[in-house]
């Protein structure tokens, strides 16, 4: 009986993962002619073919099945970006990076918890679980953005290493506001800033140390010996660098990213690859990148819950609006508008402020208040699910229309295969 109970259970699971794959193309090829940004699609096709409508995608939010997906897709996304950016360009604006990825979180989640007390009438500490929950922008969503819409290379690198990095902080600051709000514990800067260096210290290490192996075994002259299996490399250094972090109780998601920026920038190193194997490592991680993007917003969209969003969504949407032109602008100009050394410019700055979509990290963390029954938990996650929605919908669709009229398109550039992006 268990047997055939288990033999239904995955053939249920290898069909959801058909539908998920066959919706996946027909709308990233809809997406690739309208040339819009494919998440938005996805996460449209999630929403029909949830159980709010078609019913074929029915996959709990909190089931370990969801959460796999989640993580390792997330990851993956995080490495395919890491390997896009460059030391060179980094050097400019680590600055920016660094302060709007804490500074800036708890600036954003000061505002915003503001605003949700004086809207919706919310005690403070639930406000501010709210505004911290949202806080954080979306690497899974930003990265897939910016590998479709070319934006000037110092602007995109920021707003990705940026979004790498505060999932940390935004997970740090709910976390601690949990534990006031469940009565059991008290707020400490000093312990929070210890935390936030702590995570992503050891977050950084554990990718620096997997990506810069992967290197070796995959480019050294003689301890090369994993140059014919390049996409296998990949996937390892993926798993291995979240679950290095992670059992420090680290942040996983900056490991697998830092992995991937060492990976992306081993000529630095003195490595190379050849040409074919170039590409052929470049075409294996762009491919699961996508997929993985399928997964995860097809079921994000399939995973809305209209019931909690009707209930709150006139407040929720009030909240959303100030979130995203008050409190983001105001974080960008505080934090990014005083670092002298990358010299942004009005335009870049603006950019940035709109630039910023909520989105698997701040799903998660509102799944996770649910699950332990937060006081306040449901209609955290139904403003949660409406700024998911809001800014993949406005902001995701909006991001090259934005770019253009700021000027800061640029044209696909002519280099050569070994210094593509991401090799």
């Amino acid at each position: 009986m268990n047997s055939v109970s288990s033999i239904d259970v995955a053939q249920h699971t290898l069909l959801v993962f058909a539908v998920i794959l066959s919706a996946g193309a027909i709308t990233s090829f809809i997406a690739e002619k309208l040339r819009i940004p494919d998440i938005v699609l996805f996460m449209l096709a999630g929403i029909t073919l949830g159980p709010a409508m078609a019913g074929a995608i029915d996959v709990s939010a909190t089931s370990a099945l969801n959460q796999i997906i989640l993580i390792f897709g997330a990851s993956y996304i995080l490495f395919d970006g890491g390997a896009t950016l460059r030391f060179s360009v980094l050097k400019e604006v680590w600055i920016t990076v660094v302060v709007i990825a804490t500074i800036g979180v708890l600036i954003t989640a000061a505002i915003t918890g503001l605003a949700a007390q004086w809207i919706l009438g919310l005690p403070l500490i639930t406000a501010l679980l709210l505004g911290s929950t949202i806080a954080s922008t979306d690497p899974a969503t930003l990265i897939p953005v910016f590998r479709q819409v070319r934006i000037k290379d110092r602007v995109a690198q920021a707003v990705m290493s940026e979004s790498a990095l505060n999932d940390a902080m935004g997970a740090i600051i709910t976390v601690t506001l949990l534990s006031l709000a469940m009565g059991s514990g008290h707020f400490s800067l000093g312990h929070s800033l210890a935390e936030l260096v702590k995570e992503s210290g050891i977050g950084i290490l554990a990718g620096a140390m997997m990506g810069y192996l992967a290197v070796v075994f995959i480019a050294h002259e003689r301890l090369g010996f994993l140059q014919q299996h390049l996409p296998l490399v990949s996937l390892l250094v993926v798993v291995g660098a979240y679950l290095g972090a992670a059992d420090f109780h680290a942040s996983g998601f900056m490991g697998v990213f830092v992995a991937g920026l060492f990976i992306g920038n081993r000529e630095s190193f003195g490595y190379r690859l050849t040409h074919s194997q170039q590409e052929g490592l470049q075409d294996f991680i762009e491919t699961t990148a996508l997929i993985m993007r399928m997964f995860i917003f097809i079921l994000l969209g399939s995973q809305v819950n209209f019931g909690l969003i009707k209930e709150h969504l006139w407040g929720a949407l009030a909240i959303v609006l100030v979130f995203m032109v008050v409190a983001r602008p105001l974080t960008v100009f505080l934090c990014a508008g005083i670092d002298r050394r990358a010299r942004w410019s009005r335009n870049e700055l603006l950019f940035m402020c709109w630039t910023r979509e909520t989105g698997v990290i701040p799903g998660a963390l509102a799944g996770l208040l649910l699950g332990m029954r937060v006081p306040g938990a449901e209609l955290i996650a139904s403003v949660t699910f409406i700024a998911i929605l809001v800014t993949i919908m406005l902001q995701a669709t909006t991001t090259q229309w934005v770019a253009k009229k700021l000027n800061l398109l640029e044209e696909p550039p002519q280099l050569p295969a070994q210094d593509a992006p991401g090799q």
